[in-house]
């Protein structure tokens, strides 16, 4: 298999002895996700799968974010219902696309790993994490926006429901070693070298086992989790088209606290 190595600006695309390496590469925004960039993900799923890769590691540049979540300023672009519900299917759409990726995923996890960031942590087979990681979901403090059905069964899936409603409801960040002792991680690593080097030894330990035990186990455990994922139009449009929704994303944007008034 021929090593090959892929700039594209915001994200960053290396193979090596059937192992590839996929870095979100917009360290000044504390990798925050552009629509591009997820779209960038979908594509290389499918490229993984089709040149045969053993294993796929997903990181973020530098040691302060893995990924931030979907960047914000995207969002002043929403005018429709329709907007929102595109965007939820985008998402909806790479998660599924991560889910369903032949290829063992492990993420990488420094620093900030919120919203879609944690959501594409949340897809891969295998989490490991430095000890500055941090792990959210802090919409009900910034966006007031809501997870499409998919992402909270997925989430509800790898901590539970009760855990889920008290870290969304808190909007705290959940520490490296808490997220450990519920699952959100399965090893803490001191620092980003360490954390790169140990994402490189599973990935070798795992090209190293039969493929097809993985991608049956993959599979199956996938089909385990398909239940109650019929996408909630009706809880989207309540959120993304309300006055709280601008007020949150102006807020952020602007760095003020946002007023909200539940319409």
């Amino acid at each position: 298999m021929n090593d090959v190595a892929q700039a594209a600006g915001e994200i960053l695309y290396e193979v090596k002895d059937g192992i590839g390496r996929v870095t979100f590469n917009r360290p000044q925004a504390r990798n925050a996700m552009l629509f591009s960039m997820y779209q960038r993900v979908v594509e290389i799923c499918a490229e993984a799968e089709q040149t045969g890769l053993r294993a796929l590691i997903f990181t973020g540049a530098g040691d302060k974010a893995f990924a931030s979540g979907t960047d914000i300023s995207q969002f002043r672009a929403f005018k429709t219902a329709q907007d929102a519900m595109d965007y939820e299917k985008r998402i909806s759409g790479v998660l599924d696309a991560l889910e369903r990726c032949q290829v063992p995923t492990i993420a990488a996890v420094a620093g900030a790993c919120v919203g879609g960031g944690l959501g594409i942590a949340g897809c891969c087979d295998i989490r490991i994490a430095t000890a500055n990681a941090r792990f959210g979901l802090p919409i009900a403090r910034t966006l007031g926006n809501t997870l499409s059905s998919g992402a909270t069964a997925r989430m509800a899936a790898l901590i539970g429901p009760a855990r889920l409603k008290e870290i969304i409801f808190t909007a705290r960040l959940i520490g490296a070693e808490e997220a450990k002792a519920i699952g959100l991680c399965s090893e803490v690593l001191p620092d980003h070298d360490a954390l790169q080097a140990r994402a490189d030894e599973l990935a070798r330990t795992i090209a190293s086992h039969a493929p097809l035990t993985l991608r049956a186990t993959k599979e199956a455990l996938r089909r385990l989790g398909e239940i109650n994922r019929k996408e909630n139009e009706d809880l989207i449009k309540l959120c993304y088209m309300s006055a709280d929704f601008r007020e949150g994303m102006e807020a952020f944007l602007n760095k003020r606290a946002p007023a909200w008034q539940g319409r």
